[in-house]
């Protein structure tokens, strides 16, 4: 029933993006559109859904993949350096190689995700004092170093403009031609599914995975590809979309559970729908100019993240 409530949500949203915009393609006219309309839509508004819906849904199941394999609730790419790490292997891209193609940088970022994600983990395998909000500190940490990295050698070689384009996630420039690269998200999606048991299993320790007869090591390899490539796609399409991987599996976990195999669809229409709602907001508040939606994800996210702190220091006193 869930499901379907969300389907029916994202489907929705979806076709109020579609029909939100400055330049007017009313709702009503549907059936009887002109030529340039018809254009407006096929070359800018259908794109632009399409990338919301796939980003949106990406960077959830990142968050939640994440999560399961750190156990802990507030990991997601934003707080383990992924996504910092990512932006590194744009820069890199750019330095090294000025003429690249979008498939060439998007394989430097994704190792420089998979680099970034390892790091976190290694550091996380040698801190004794566990607490749930002392990881995603260190993360922040560990991503603010990254990111230093990152802005020094931007400036040195006068790449800032370049490089605060994929830090400012944004929809308004996808167009038909250049956000394909999102549909290579499309079977990461089935393969997460495929492996959501797996995952679930790996979340209870290292030790009870091993005993059930799972490759540990193996399997959290696969989680962090996943993430890894995902965030690359994402990354280089849109831009960076901060909190969102971290705020909507612990929402879905609160109501639903934690068995990934339930909880992975769910997160992935309820990380659609937030993002296409943030983005329908972003173009109407200061309407006909637009609000990114990093901006818009970044306020309510950090809003949103803040109650789950306190709901936490409720609960665990």
């Amino acid at each position: 029933m869930r499901k379907w409530i969300f389907v029916i949500m994202t489907i929705l949203l979806a076709i109020l993006s579609v029909f939100v915009g400055v330049e007017n393609v009313p709702l009503s006219d549907a059936l009887h559109l002109t030529k340039e309309q018809v254009d407006i839509l096929m070359i800018s508004r259908f794109p632009r859904t399409v990338s919301i819906i796939i980003a949106g849904a990406g960077m959830s199941i990142c968050g939640l993949i994440m999560q399961q394999l750190t156990r802990n609730r507030f990991v997601s790419p934003t707080t383990a350096g992924t996504l910092d790490a990512a932006r590194l292997g744009v820069l890199v891209a750019i330095m090294v190689f000025p003429h690249a193609t979008t498939i060439t940088k998007m394989l430097i970022a994704f190792v420089f995700s998979v680099a970034g994600t390892f790091i976190f983990i290694q550091l996380l395998n040698r801190i004794k004092f566990k607490d749930t909000i002392f990881i995603p500190l260190v993360g922040l940490m560990f991503g603010s170093i990254i990111s230093s990295i990152t802005t020094f050698f931007a400036y040195k070689n006068n790449l800032v403009q370049n490089i605060n384009a994929w830090l400012q996630g944004d929809f308004s420039a996808v167009l038909r031609g250049r956000y394909e690269m999102l549909y290579i998200t499309i079977p990461l999606f089935l393969i997460a599914y495929i492996y959501a048991n797996r995952f679930t299993v790996v979340g209870m320790g290292e030790s009870f995975a091993v005993n059930l007869g799972l490759n540990y090591k193996v399997i959290v390899a696969i989680g962090l590809t996943l993430v890894a490539l995902m965030t690359s796609s994402v990354i280089l399409t849109v831009g960076t979309i901060p909190f969102l991987g971290l705020i909507v599996p612990n929402i879905i976990s609160i109501y639903v559970g934690d068995n990934l195999r339930q909880t992975l669809p769910l997160t992935a229409l309820f990380g659609a729908s937030f993002v296409l709602a943030c983005d329908i907001l972003g173009r109407l508040i200061i309407f006909p100019y637009e609000i990114s939606i990093s901006l818009m994800v970044g306020v309510l996210g950090s809003g949103i993240f803040i109650i789950l702190l306190l709901r936490r220091e409720k609960y665990a006193a």
